[in-house]
């Protein structure tokens, strides 16, 4: 099982992608966020899947409807019992109570007049030739629900006249049948699944994600970012290592620099857009993200337990043949320094052998500069001191920082003197 607690799905990546206009088909970009792709030609066709959303942008941009009305319709059509109606009032006009049918006539008109929304103002104008055959079965699939339903003509009985006995009854029979055949329950199906990937389709657009190719061995990413920063610093990232060290100091943004590589690997495996101008990345079919971790109250564990005990899952993952992707924030801080020292050593040169899994490592122990794999890749985020003050700059470069913050802050803040 993948390891994404600390991408917080729901919290920080379902509101880049929630512009869903009910609960079903939030609940079905949230069942899309939390399972990646199990190959390349997934990844591919979902791609392309939103990139036919974006080619009929123009039609769907204000893609809308009243939810109550979608509710209404919804909760109509799944638990109205209409055989039961059909086989016990043959004729709508035996209905016992004025309410009765009032309330039934107001059902079918709804109905009616929230499809023939969906039909005329959008399904109909949609070029399904822009999506790939199995997608546009989809859509296509949903034209032909609607298309039972004779919309054009009931549309125009309910807004000049009113439905008669037997246009309820054809409407009646309609449902019936429609529903004896599953076809009512799989179109819900369908057209929630077409708002979630318009929904997602509206975040790759407003964030201006871009679809990554894939690679093996080579990872490759142009203006990188973390899409909820306002105002964020963009990072070029290349290497050709499977272990990449990074360091740097506190504040300095090694966790918002992993975070964002993290997405990009995420989204990838996801057919979505990543935050960044271009991007190669290899394929990994497990993930196992461990960023600003803490103790596991939960089940007792300390944080070096918990470090020790996710390292262990990761490492039995790429031995069993996984293509890991794994991020390590400040691996084994929670114990001290010269055991930290020593079993990120025999880490880092032991993930190196997992030739097709990818491990992201941030490290504050200098001295693993020296004592460095030449198959490791090291990076740090840039910090200069002025005036006896540290400036982060946020941006990345190729080997290691020397800069001490702490010594500094806690001279700043007048630790030396009060304690002299």
């Amino acid at each position: 099982m993948n390891n994404l607690r600390d991408l917080n799905i729901e919290n920080e990546l379902l509101p880049l992608f929630d512009y869903s206009l009910n609960s079903f088909s939030r609940q079905k970009i949230v069942e899309i966020l939390n399972n990646p792709l199990d190959s390349i030609a997934a990844i591919t066709h979902r791609q392309n899947i939103f990139k036919g959303f974006s080619s009929n942008n123009s039609v769907l941009k204000d893609y809308s409807y009243t939810v109550l009305y979608l509710n209404e319709v919804y909760f109509f059509l799944t638990q109205e019992d209409f055989e039961n109606l059909f086989q016990k009032k043959r004729m709508f006009k035996l209905f016992d109570s004025k309410d009765e049918k009032r309330i039934y006539l107001g059902k079918l008109n709804q109905l009616i007049l929230f499809f023939s929304r969906l039909e005329s103002k959008y399904f109909s104008r949609i070029v399904v030739s822009g999506f790939p055959k199995k997608f546009s079965l989809i859509i296509k699939r949903i034209l032909q629900f609607l298309s039972h339903f004779e919309l054009s003509y009931f549309e125009y009985v309910i807004r000049e006249k009113r439905l008669k006995n037997k246009d309820v009854i054809s409407l009646t029979e309609k449902i019936t049948h429609l529903k004896q055949k599953g076809l009512i329950t799989l179109f819900w199906e369908d057209l929630f699944l077409f708002e979630a990937y318009l929904s997602i389709n509206y975040g790759i657009l407003k964030y201006n994600l871009i679809f990554p190719s894939f690679s093996e061995q080579t990872i490759s990413l142009k203006n990188v970012y973390h899409p909820l920063i306002t105002n964020p610093v963009k990072n070029n990232f290349e290497s050709s290592s499977n272990v990449i060290l990074l360091n740097g100091p506190n504040m300095s943004g090694k966790s918002t620099f992993l975070k964002a590589i993290s997405l990009c690997f995420y989204l990838g495996h996801l057919g979505i857009g990543i935050p960044a101008s271009a991007g190669i990345i290899p394929f990994c079919n497990h993930f196992s993200l461990k960023i600003n971790s803490s103790d596991n109250l939960s089940i007792g564990y300390s944080h070096f337990m918990t470090e020790v005990i996710n390292l262990k899952n990761v490492v039995e993952k790429a031995k069993s043949g996984k293509q890991c992707f794994a991020v390590f924030d400040e691996l084994f801080s929670g114990t001290n320094a010269e055991d930290a020292f020593e079993i990120c050593k025999t880490t880092i040169n032991g993930l190196t052998k997992f030739k097709d899994s990818y491990f992201f490592i941030s490290t504050h122990i200098q001295e693993l500069k020296t004592a460095s794999n030449p198959q490791v890749s090291s990076y740090f985020i840039d910090c200069e001191i002025i005036d006896s003050k540290p400036m982060f700059n946020y941006k990345l470069n190729k080997g290691w920082s020397d800069i001490k913050v702490g010594q500094i802050l806690f001279d700043k803040v007048g630790l030396n003197e009060l304690l002299s």
